[in-house]
């Protein structure tokens, strides 16, 4: 869930740090005082595009942080880990608009692309009432919703596993027949290079040794001169490190009946003294131990010569030919056994295809009976949320290839018939902005319980409705709330009152220029912006009762 957003130098706001908690939060202010700001400043930290415009006016940079808690949201988490974005629970974006054009993005503190911020975003934050940033328009989308809904997930799983069957067995059988014509060829290639192979015998594990030790034994002397070098420095010469060393300890320890602070740096004197002698002794015994052989050494450098012009023949890393080995060699045995039939490849490809089509077909029975039990809900729904005549229709379309695909042998569109004798649209095509936002609102609350975003956005939801309408979306949002983290930008009170948190933007002009303020609203002060909202510019005692009423009344629902 969204935890905080912080914003500055953006648009009219110079500087704003929200809080937000679980549930249903309502975001209101005047009209013009920028309510949508937050939407947009959210919008941005999660890589939507944006130009200078956004910027403050006077200021070099607009900033916006958003902080979220993903620790029960899977998908982001795998995101996060997947891309080495992981930082325990915590998840927090940043973006940047500098005043030249140039943007930047962060996640947990790392710099990343936009498109992949926006990947991110994706799984965090659904805004609705803004085509830009709205997953329902996404068919994709569209898919999986239903399919949580229907409860598909195992049956979708099943068909993914059977079409990657069947092609499996399709390219077997492509293969087979592609292999045939040049078999005889194939087969003389691969033994003149198996026979190359086998002769250097190259291990798994060999080359990483054998490089090492050539390695070594190529620069065996300048190994001994060096460390003997290095050993007389350490203690043979005179004066040598030890001794210098522990002249040094010597004399500060002296010392320390004067200063006792001289002790902190005697101490590390001695543990040096001490690994300075450990460091002599092991050099001693790498000495001793040298052996310079030069069989040995011409064995290696022929060895390692003659994997190495094997692995430019082949175009592979020397480590790699092992590894090539036995590919070839599998796909010798494999071409002088002569495998499996053209009859049985094309039966194993037959019987891959049926599966197929019997579990797809399973899947498709499935989201019809979903898609049937879905759009009267949301029609219902919808009609309730001021949009009398409306139905809703979750429709099923036959892939165009008839080949099927890995989610299924069809497409999900979610078509919307804003009046009676209108013809159906895909929401896509729904001009309205207000109209989107309840239709969304319609199908997250009949599919609230399968929903996976964590955070949903509502703007512009109460557009064209008021009254008991207002209510019921009210109480709608109050319910979503109970799934999942809530927002919306609302002018109407009774959707307001409903909200357990409220947030209130106002606008002001000081001597610089107009500043726009968001804060946290008590309940004392929800009572004051309620009656605000009912009254308009003179607001009464009465006005004031109502508002206080109306927010009780609706906290008990």
């Amino acid at each position: 869930m969204l935890v905080g957003l912080r914003i500055t130098n953006f648009a009219i706001v110079e500087a704003a740090e929200l809080e937000f908690d679980t549930g249903f939060t309502a975001v209101t202010g005047e009209t013009g005082a920028g309510k949508s700001l937050v939407v947009d400043a959210l919008l941005l930290s999660l890589g939507e595009r944006a130009g200078v415009d956004v910027i403050r006016a006077g200021c070099e940079q607009a900033d916006v942080t958003a902080a979220f808690d993903v620790a029960a949201v899977a998908a982001a988490q795998a995101w996060l880990q997947a891309n080495d974005l992981a930082d325990g629970s915590d998840c927090i974006v940043r973006r940047t608009v500098r005043a030249d054009g140039r943007s930047r993005s962060y996640v947990n503190g790392r710099p990343v692309a936009a498109g992949l911020l926006r990947e991110l975003g994706q799984q965090l934050v659904d805004i609705h009432g803004q085509h830009a940033y709205q997953a329902l328009l996404r068919p994709q989308a569209q898919r999986a919703l239903l399919d949580r809904y229907a409860g598909t997930e195992p049956l979708l799983a099943e068909v993914a596993a059977a079409y990657e069957a069947w092609q499996l067995a399709s390219r077997a059988l492509d293969a087979a027949a592609a292999a045939s014509a040049g078999r005889a060829e194939r087969l003389d290639l691969l033994r003149y290079q198996l026979q190359e192979l086998d002769a250097l015998a190259l291990a798994p594990d060999e080359w990483p040794q054998l490089d090492a030790e050539q390695r070594r034994a190529g620069h065996a002397q300048t190994l001994a001169e060096g460390g003997a070098a290095a050993l007389r420095a350490l203690d043979e010469d005179s004066p040598n490190a030890y001794a210098l060393l522990a002249q040094a300890a010597a004399q500060l320890s002296k010392l320390c009946g004067y200063d006792e602070r001289l002790s902190e740096i005697v101490t590390p004197l001695d543990g040096a003294l001490v690994q300075l002698g450990e460091a002599s002794s092991a050099l001693r015994h790498y000495l001793d131990a040298m052996d310079i052989d030069p069989a040995r050494a011409r064995w290696l450098e022929d060895r390692v010569g003659a994997a190495m012009a094997l692995a430019r023949k082949h175009q592979v890393p020397p480590m790699e030919l092992a590894a090539l080995h036995q590919c070839l060699r599998a796909e010798l045995d494999l071409l002088d056994d002569d495998g499996p039939g053209r009859a049985s490849l094309e039966q194993a490809e037959r019987a891959a295809w049926a599966h197929y089509q019997a579990v797809a077909a399973a899947l498709t029975e499935a989201r019809g009976a979903a898609a049937e039990r879905l759009a009267p809900e949301v029609t219902d729904c919808i009609n309730g949320l001021g949009m009398p005549g409306a139905s809703f229709d979750a429709l099923l379309l036959p892939l165009d290839s008839g080949n099927g695909s890995a989610a299924g042998a069809e497409s999900v569109e979610f078509r919307i018939r804003a009046n009676a004798g209108d013809e159906p649209r895909s929401l896509a095509r729904v001009a309205s902005g207000g109209e989107l936002s309840r239709i969304s609102l319609g199908i997250h609350t009949v599919t609230l319980a399968q929903g996976e975003v964590p955070t949903l956005v509502f703007d512009e939801v109460d557009v064209g409705i008021g009254g008991a309408v207002a209510e019921t979306v009210g109480r709608l949002l109050r319910a979503l709330g109970g799934q999942r983290q809530v927002l919306c930008i609302t002018h109407l009170p009774q959707v307001a009152a409903l909200a357990r948190n409220h947030l209130r933007v106002s606008k002001h002009a000081d001597q610089v220029g107009t500043v726009t303020a968001v804060e946290q609203l008590p309940p004392s002060a929800r009572v004051d912006e309620i009656a605000r909202m009912l009254g308009g510019v003179t607001i009464t005692e009465r006005t004031r009762a109502h508002a206080a009423e109306m927010l009780t009344a609706a906290q008990r629902v």
